[in-house]
């Protein structure tokens, strides 16, 4: 099976970096991706898209990128489901 994805967009806020309790350190973020189709009349649409990077990643993520910021990442995609309580 094959799983990688790459994507480049705009972070919409600064990233947010935590650490767990085991001490690795985890960083999310949001970036925006534009649509590469657009129909007459209409504006460009955007897609946000919410990420998660873990361990060196995620310090260098929270140390060199701020909203705004172009960043282009390649990974594999995995969905969650959230359960409320």
């Amino acid at each position: 099976m094959l799983n990688v994805v790459a994507i480049m967009g705009r972070l919409v806020a600064d990233p947010e970096l935590r650490t767990t309790p085991q001490g690795t350190n985890v960083c999310s973020f949001r970036i925006a991706c534009d649509r590469n189709f657009v129909r007459q009349g209409e504006q460009r649409q955007a897609d946000f898209i919410d990420i998660v990077a873990w361990r060196y990643l995620a310090e260098f993520v929270s140390r060199y990128f701020q909203k705004g910021g172009l960043i282009a990442m390649e990974g594999c995609l995995r969905a969650r489901r959230d359960q409320d309580k």
